[in-house]
């Protein structure tokens, strides 16, 4: 028999738990692979942007054309993400000085708990979907492995009504109860290795990005000058916003 004619018969002998089990793994399977898709593109997506941001930036003449052209593009990349937060920070603090609680400290402490921010909600944004990933790595395989044992119970349990105990009679339902286990398997080991792949090339993103932070700090405080007068609906939006930092 074939592997789709054993899978057949198994779930037409199963009963409703064994086919809930063979449905979750399915569920989970979808799941793990529309996570994997959507963070690959995401992934692919940002290091073209970041590339090209970068290049942008190290060739702009000051921060204010860096500042103008981010506030026409309005790109949500994390480079470029932090950038305009943190220009928008030093502006804000120049113009209002310590007015209010959120401006509290010098424009230094200021500028860096902006920053801080934004790197904290970047590091929420990349870690999207991660949770779902792991979850699946590691129960997929006891799923599998309980459809198995509740398999061989139900084929061990009809085989002791019958009375009939032969090799033959014995081996079909527990190699199609295996099916189970072998599922789950095809399910954690796809989620396993997309897991760890985003979790190493969000380390990586992020010990860039902390980089860049230093060197934008060192510009901001003590590098170009930054045109303190700013346009309205970059003050405006100052109201408002939450930035953030280091992981």
């Amino acid at each position: 028999m074939s592997f789709n004619e054993n899978l057949s018969h198994f779930l037409s002998q199963s009963d409703g738990v064994g086919q809930v089990l063979f449905s979750l793994l399915i569920v989970m399977s979808i799941s793990s692979w529309y996570f994997i898709l959507i963070k690959a593109w995401q992934g692919l997506c940002t290091r073209r942007r970041t590339r090209q941001f970068l290049i942008e930036f190290w060739d702009a003449a000051s921060l204010d054309e860096v500042a103008q052209n981010l506030n026409q593009q309005h790109d949500q990349e994390p480079f470029a993400n932090l950038t305009l937060h943190a220009i928008n920070a030093t502006r804000q603090h120049a113009a209002h000085g310590v007015q209010r609680l959120q401006e509290a400290g010098s424009a230094g402490e200021f500028l860096i708990r902006a920053m801080r921010r934004i790197i904290d909600e970047e590091t929420v944004k990349l870690e999207w979907g991660l949770t779902i990933l792991a979850s699946i790595a590691s129960t997929a395989p006891f799923v599998g492995l309980f459809g198995t044992v509740w398999g061989v119970y139900h084929a061990l349990l009809g085989i002791g009504q019958n009375g009939q105990g032969t090799l033959e009679q014995i081996a079909g339902p527990v190699g199609e109860a295996l099916i189970m286990t072998g599922l789950g398997l095809a399910v954690a080991i796809p989620a396993l290795l997309a897991y760890n792949d985003c979790v190493r090339s969000n380390r990586m993103l992020l010990a860039q990005l902390d980089a860049f932070a230093h060197d934008l700090f060192a510009f901001l405080t003590i590098g170009s000058a930054i045109n303190s007068v700013a346009n309205n609906s970059i003050l405006c939006k100052q109201s408002s916003w939450a930035v953030v930092g280091e992981n």
